[in-house]
């Protein structure tokens, strides 16, 4: 089993869900609101704001690096999974622009089911894992 946990832009997280949907993977989880920045310096939006001339965001660019506000993604897959799932992020959520996301891969020891206290190891999740590829 894995855990593919990929960092997105906040507009894309509708369009990922609906993609992965599609894809057979219906379980993940999605966070509503992480920060953090790559190589990046500055917030783009404040930016954008800066561009459009706006007082304030202009008053908040400054040298330092600025957190920039994402969407976190995870889904455990089966370890057949994993490539498919990577494959619908970036294809959904590639714009050839700084920002885009991350991608990580993990390994998932163990999974067990809450509601009936069945527990999988392994890379395939056993019973635990629905064919689709994600928890139940």
């Amino acid at each position: 089993m894995k855990e593919v946990m990929a960092v997105i832009r906040m507009n894309k997280i509708n369009d990922t869900k609906r993609a992965l949907n599609e894809a057979g993977i219906s379980s993940f989880t999605a966070t509503g609101r992480v920060q953090g920045r790559g190589k990046g310096m500055v917030d783009y939006n404040i930016l954008h704001g800066a561009e459009e001339g706006a007082p304030e965001a202009i008053d908040q660019l400054g040298e330092g690096p600025r957190l920039v506000p994402k969407r976190l993604i995870t889904v455990v897959v089966s370890d057949e999974w994993v490539e498919k799932t990577v494959a619908t992020i970036i294809k959904t959520n590639q714009t050839g622009s700084s920002g885009d996301g991350k991608i990580f891969v993990l390994p998932i020891l163990e999974a067990t089911r809450v509601r009936t206290g069945e527990t999988a190891e392994g890379p395939s999740g056993g019973n635990v894992l629905d064919s689709s590829g994600g928890l139940e």
